[in-house]
């Protein structure tokens, strides 16, 4: 088969597209025919050595994919030509996205319904349960309050106003361009907000006639943190997702106290160890919203495999909006 290998950590351009021998699956494992892989941010990290997943080498990279079962064991729900979605952990040759076929876990393998594409099966899982649980298991986002989402455009950005505003939250989002704010709007967000060139905390606080945001998504972290502590209400929760800016910022104790709010966290990983029951709920309840018609991935380039380095460049640098998929 053929798959984008790292055998020296570094930039996208380090990756090697090579033959790979895709032996019999190791026991227990979903064998996948690929279909469609989802490029995430954190996919450069991992290729670049600096995230807190550090697969040996080699390994090929990328963990959200679509496609139709190969083979699976016995036991299991799946079997031959089912079309399903799984992530994987991007462990050896045959656990990465960026490949032609690759093997997960069967806890990980759900099934596709029969109106979802694979495009759209790339590319829900880890946006959607990122943001679901961001959401409502650490914020307890409620019907009626204001949610401020921040790179709004990106892919868990733009699935988290979509959630919002399914939940009946009222949605402010940001975004870097008058492009990307446009398109947050047509996500359903009630406000935009172009951080390069409006203070977002001052106008928020317009927005809401001084009281700030009930909960704030970051994905971003650094002087976008700094800033949402300014726009944070009164018993509000700043739900931390990641550092896209760079930077790792620090929450003042002393603020977080003087204006009573949270600051949470939310590592999506940890569930799938510490609380696999919770996964099944959060896909049922993503998967009805789906078929009502409430979410939808926001896809927006969709690439041949042996373009893997420049579309996971393009993530990298901040350049992408929504998703970019990798089509096999």
């Amino acid at each position: 088969m053929k798959a984008w290998v790292v055998r020296r950590l570094g930039g996208p351009e380090t990756m090697q597209f090579e033959d790979v021998d895709a032996s019999a699956p190791a026991d227990g494992m979903v064998r996948i025919a690929i279909r469609a892989s989802a490029i995430n941010y954190f996919d450069a990290l991992m290729v670049a050595g600096t995230y807190q997943t550090k697969p040996e080498l080699p390994f090929v990279p990328g963990v959200e994919i679509s496609g139709e079962v190969e083979s699976a064991p016995a036991g299991t729900a799946f079997k031959k030509g089912d079309r399903v979605t799984a992530l994987l952990d991007s462990g050896g040759l045959t656990r990465g996205g960026y490949a032609e076929l690759a093997d997960a876990a069967p806890t990980t393998v759900h099934r596709l319904p029969d109106a979802m594409p694979f495009d759209d099966g790339a590319a829900f899982t880890l946006t959607y349960q990122t943001a679901w649980f961001g959401l409502h298991r650490r914020a307890n986002l409620q019907p009626g309050e204001t949610l401020l989402v921040h790179a709004g455009a990106g892919g868990v950005g733009s699935a988290a106003i979509q959630l919002g505003k399914a939940a009946g939250a009222t949605v402010i989002a940001t975004a870097g361009s008058d492009e990307k704010t446009a398109l947050c709007t047509s996500l359903g967000a009630d406000h935009v907000i172009n951080y390069k060139t409006q203070d977002f905390a001052e106008e928020v606080k317009t927005i809401t006639g001084g009281r700030g945001a009930d909960v704030i998504f970051d994905p971003v972290g650094g002087d976008v943190f700094d800033r949402s502590t300014k726009c944070i209400a009164f018993e509000g929760r700043i739900v931390v997702i990641g550092f896209t800016s760079g930077r790792i910022p620090q929450a003042v104790a002393s603020h977080v106290l003087v204006k009573n709010y949270s600051v949470v966290g939310l590592h999506w990983g940890l569930y799938s160890r510490r609380a696999p029951e919770l996964i099944p709920v959060a896909n049922a309840a993503l998967m009805d919203l789906y078929a009502a018609g409430k979410i939808k991935p926001l896809i927006s380039a969709r690439v041949p495999l042996a373009q893997a380095p420049t579309a996971l460049e393009r993530v990298a640098s901040g350049k992408s909006i929504g998703k970019i998929l990798l089509l096999i």
